[in-house]
């Protein structure tokens, strides 16, 4: 098919609601380590990912050619039959899962996996209600849709019936008017006020993201999450860390972001960068809360063979490769040259991330911090034009996001500085 034969079928036959990015949508044709090609043989510099999937780089040898092979073994069983890739797997994410975290449930998606880690929180405890953070984004199904707290996000009758939210830890927009540090760390004491004021005062859970994803990259001050963490204990909660996209490196230095800030988690959740690009999702918990899972259950796809092999490899891909390490060195480029961009460039308002999880918010004016939405859209279609992919996000869609495969190098930062600084130069022109 040509180019406009695809944007054309897409529109007649894919759901609205599944948005493309830029003016002239990509249409991707295949993917080699750092860049990908469209359709027209245009090749690209891919700082986003896959939305933080990418992990060791497109159709990394490593991890395809053990995907081949399985796929010429045994393809699928589903879970009624254990298999030994499975079994490695969930013995691979024990081992590298912070603190008592040790048995898996597989499914495909981060959306299930955090369904499943609220599902175990109620059961394991006795308690319904759940609290979440405004900004973050748990997923597209019912549930995950009522943790969600980003209206463009919840539409389609969502029901929030035991679902509170507290303040988020954004501190460039600080909800409460606040600076940090002399603010205390206030909007993390919100979460008591929430659990007292909004809930019986006996809660399931507290499900936060280390950094919140499609909230625009929003990190907490290095407090928050301790005293986070001391208040769902005080109220019967169990903490679930949403490491979906903060999971596998991609923070640096750790396997998953919530070790940052030396809090152990009661349940985990996973997906994206799991397996380079396979659908997969995971809810890791400790024993005895794995074990409180009442009934039966299986799922069909979780635990794939195919998956498990590929999510395996590119676990291995990142140890051997010294990945975390990597990924923190580079990250640390990344930082310093957005910036320096940012000292030339008023749109950017802010910088923060960690690792290869880098966002900027753009402004129309750093003293009002009035959101730039329309000139986030232009940046992004003009770095594409100039041959560099990088995401969005935000509540104001006003935050790029940039995240690329955890295998690049400092070069490839410096070509990517070189087009954003471009790009930021066309649009404010």
């Amino acid at each position: 098919m040509t180019r406009q034969e695809v944007i054309q079928k897409h529109k007649d036959y894919i759901f609205s609601c599944v948005v493309n990015y830029y003016t002239e949508p990509l249409v991707a044709d295949r993917g080699e380590g750092k860049y990908i090609w469209d359709i027209e043989g245009r090749r690209y510099l891919d700082f986003f990912g896959g939305i933080l999937t990418i992990s060791v780089g497109h159709c990394n040898p490593k991890v395809t050619k053990r995907i081949k092979a399985q796929v010429d073994r045994l393809q699928h069983t589903s879970t009624v039959y254990p298999n030994e890739h499975i079994v490695a797997l969930a013995e691979k994410l024990a081992a590298i899962t912070p603190g008592r975290l040790q048995k898996s449930f597989f499914t495909n998606s981060g959306t299930e996996a955090n369904e499943a880690a609220v599902l175990l929180a109620r059961m394991a405890t006795g308690s319904f209600e759940v609290v979440a953070l405004r900004h973050g984004y748990s997923g597209h199904s019912l549930l995950t849709k009522s943790l969600t707290a980003q209206a463009p996000w919840r539409r389609a009758g969502v029901l929030s019936i035991g679902v509170s939210h507290a303040l988020s830890p954004y501190c460039y927009r600080c909800p409460l008017g606040l600076q940090y540090p002399s603010c205390g760390v206030a909007c993390a004491h919100d979460l008591e006020d929430v659990i007292r004021t909004t809930t019986s005062g006996r809660i399931a859970a507290f499900l936060a993201e280390p950094i919140q994803g499609v909230g625009g990259f929003i990190t907490p001050p290095k407090e928050y999450f301790k005293i986070a963490f001391n208040i769902v204990k005080k109220y019967g909660g169990l903490f679930i860390s949403d490491e979906v996209q903060t999971g596998f490196g991609r923070t640096g230095k750790k396997w998953f972001g919530i070790e940052h800030w030396e809090v152990e988690p009661d349940i985990l959740t996973t997906a994206k960068g799991m397996a380079n690009g396979t659908p997969v999702g995971v809810t890791v918990a400790t024993p005895e809360i794995a074990d409180a899972f009442q009934g039966m259950t299986i799922s069909t796809f979780g635990g794939n063979a195919v998956t498990s092999v590929a999510a395996k490899a590119t676990i291995e891909v990142i140890e051997e490769e010294k990945l975390l390490e990597n990924c923190d060195r580079v990250g640390r480029a990344l930082r310093s040259k957005l910036e320096a961009l940012q000292q030339k460039h008023p749109l950017m308002g802010d910088v923060r991330g960690m690792g290869l999880m880098q966002g900027v918010e753009l402004v129309k004016d750093r003293a009002s911090k009035e959101p730039a939405p329309e000139e986030t859209n232009r940046v992004m279609d003009r770095a594409k034009v100039n041959g560099l992919l990088i995401g969005k996000g935000g509540l104001y869609g006003n935050v790029l996001r940039i995240s690329p495969p955890l295998n690049i190098s400092e070069a490839d930062v410096e070509e990517a500085a070189r087009i954003l600084d471009k790009a930021f130069s066309e649009v404010e022109a």
